[in-house]
């Protein structure tokens, strides 16, 4: 990733595409008040840098799958390639190393209890330099990376502007068909992706897919999110915290650290550390300030253990950002 210095009209434009990554040009281009050239112009010149990209995002949970944050040991010398490999599967998201090098972290959405188990039975603790594995079912999230304050610019009236329809409540799982899965791959690369080049993909027309796509969004089964290094914000030291919680105030501590401006993600979850959470901070110190006088006065936290991250194989979407069309 090229080092880009991000300016006020970057900065909007950021804000506008993590409301609404699907926004047409002409729309930012009027909250912002620059010109729809200009707004092109920027977005190109980021997604070519390797700065951001906006992506299809597919909610598991209204597809009836389960979402799983994996913790790997692994030895020294294969974190990598292991992590890499762990990138590479279209199920995971968020795959990071952490501290010394030799752990990973990643998020997993299983369809199925068969595909869960084939990767944490089988194919996991088939490879001999993997030393330790627990997987943690998330049970409930009060904080995710697309509502993250961070990349806040706009004022809440061009928010507003930007903002699309609530999406309804799925009483039962959304089952996809095979177009669908063609159009959600395409889009999980590029969430900008005009809807001529997915109608072709999917062998179907112009006006169907967006129609498709439409109701897909409605209904909450698809999202867009923006793939974005917090570094780029001016946060580049990023953690993820494995906290104990007394179950008595777990809701209560998960609920309001989704209101500390540091935290990107947090989720109730199994395991022995029952809350996970990942932070974005200027710098050691800043994360430090945020454990000692933010984490520190929430009463009901037992323990928390503070694994900073090293190196990102992948956020969100498929592995890499693919260079600009």
């Amino acid at each position: 990733m090229e080092t880009v210095t991000l300016d006020a009209v970057d900065r909007g434009l950021v804000h506008a595409l993590q409301i609404d990554g699907r926004a047409s040009f002409r729309t930012v281009a009027e909250v912002l008040g620059v010109s729809e050239n200009t707004v092109a112009r920027r977005y190109r010149r980021l997604r070519s840098a390797g700065v951001l990209r906006v992506i299809g995002v597919v909610n598991g949970v209204a597809l009836g799958h389960s979402s799983w944050a994996l913790r790997l040991q692994c030895t020294p010398d294969a974190a990598g390639a292991v992590a890499a490999a762990l990138a590479a599967r279209p199920d995971t998201s968020y795959v990071h190393l952490l501290s010394g090098g030799t752990e990973i972290s990643c998020n997993v959405q299983s369809p199925s209890a068969a595909e869960r188990d084939a990767l944490l039975l089988h194919k996991l603790p088939r490879t001999s330099r993997v030393t330790a594995v627990s997987a943690h079912l998330l049970l409930r999230a009060t904080a995710l990376p697309a509502a993250w304050p961070g990349a806040a610019w706009l004022s809440e009236e061009q928010a507003g502007r930007l903002r699309p329809a609530p999406v309804a409540a799925v009483a039962e799982p959304v089952a996809l068909d095979g177009q669908d899965r063609v159009v959600l791959e395409l889009l999980a690369r590029d969430g900008r992706a005009g809807y001529r080049e997915l109608a072709a993909a999917a062998g179907s027309a112009d006006s169907t897919v967006k129609r498709r796509l439409d109701a897909l969004r409605r209904s909450g089964v698809l999202g867009y999110a923006l793939d974005l290094s917090p570094a780029a914000l001016g946060f580049p030291t990023e953690a993820r915290l494995w906290m104990s919680v007394r179950p008595s105030g777990l809701l209560q501590v998960a609920q309001a650290m989704a209101e500390h401006p540091e935290v990107c993600f947090a989720a109730l979850c199994t395991g022995p550390s029952n809350l996970v959470a990942a932070v974005n901070c200027r710098d050691a110190d800043d994360l430090c300030r945020y454990l000692t006088e933010r984490v520190a006065t929430l009463d009901a936290v037992r323990s928390v253990e503070t694994a900073p991250v090293i190196r990102t194989l992948k956020r969100t979407g498929t592995a890499g950002i693919p260079a600009s069309r």
